[in-house]
């Protein structure tokens, strides 16, 4: 089964199993939910931790599980999975001391993805594309690499892993990334372009 037919179908046919505690059921729900809900979160790719999001997401699917209620609509978990990880998302957003109107537009964003049937919105414009790159080849070389890896692994590599594929420490990707972002952020603001909503 694809993952496309697998996210089509009410993956609450394995919640009676799933809160009996039969991990076989579990794991065929997390292969139909899994990708949905990593795909909620890609407006928090460039700035959290989206696997170890997931990974937490899906651990606390498990535990709840035995006393969920549903709501009588299909995919009611998934939909009470989706929400949880946008709010683990948005606990690391503030831990890191985002600045509130960058948390407030990406969790504007992310309510877009609560509905298991919509997929991410991208912005497809040649002339915008064309900014970006232009403005993502000017990054000096350390913050371009590392942005590019962030981006490039849309949220499916931890920072550990993508920092040790550049061999550097992960504060020094960490630190890369943030000066990438305001170089980035500054460059397409010179061209009249919101950086924020075009990587969500």
């Amino acid at each position: 089964m694809t993952a496309d037919r697998a996210l089509s179908l009410d993956l609450d046919q394995h919640l009676p199993r799933i809160a009996a505690r039969d991990v076989e059921a579990f794991g065929h729900w997390m292969r139909g939910a899994e990708p949905r809900i990593r795909g909620s979160l890609r407006s928090f790719a460039a700035s959290v931790d989206v696997e170890g999001v997931v990974q937490d997401t899906l651990l606390r699917i498990w535990q709840a599980a035995p006393h969920f209620v549903p709501d009588g609509r299909e995919n009611a978990l998934l939909r009470f999975a989706i929400r949880t990880a946008r709010n683990r998302a948005l606990s690391q957003l503030r831990r890191r001391h985002a600045e509130p109107m960058e948390i407030e537009r990406i969790e504007r964003e992310a309510q877009g993805h609560d509905d298991p049937a919509a997929g991410p919105a991208r912005a497809h414009d040649p002339l915008l594309r064309r900014r970006i790159e232009e403005c993502l080849r000017r990054l000096p070389r350390q913050p371009g690499r590392a942005i590019a890896a962030r981006l490039d692994s849309d949220g499916l590599q931890p920072d550990e892993v993508l920092a040790g594929g550049l061999a550097m420490r992960k504060n020094t990707f960490l630190q890369n990334v943030t000066r990438a972002r305001k170089l980035l952020a500054e460059c397409l603001t010179r061209h009249g372009i919101d950086l924020a909503l075009e990587l969500g």
